[in-house]
């Protein structure tokens, strides 16, 4: 299958569910398992303007699209996750 990602490369991915730390804490976890280099520090967070919801966009470094396709797998089927973007 062609791609037309280079390997490896820095990747963003959007998380968002209803704002709590373990949600934070279950998305740096899943993120870690996939990518031991991850940094949690570089976790940006975004509250919704309600204060409800949580935006959390972290940045690993992708290495495959098996990698890549396990990680958004691993988060759309976590409880706390609601959208994978």
């Amino acid at each position: 299958m062609d791609t037309l990602l280079t390997y490896p490369m820095p990747f963003p991915i959007k998380v968002m569910g209803a704002k709590s730390d373990a949600l934070v804490a279950a998305v740096a976890a899943l993120a870690q398992q996939f990518d031991p280099s991850f940094d949690r520090a570089s976790i940006r967070l975004r509250a919704s303007r309600t204060g409800k919801y949580l935006g959390i966009t972290l940045t690993i470094t992708a290495t495959s699209r098996t990698q890549l396709d396990g990680l958004y797998r691993a988060l759309t089927s976590h409880p706390l996750v609601q959208v994978v973007l």
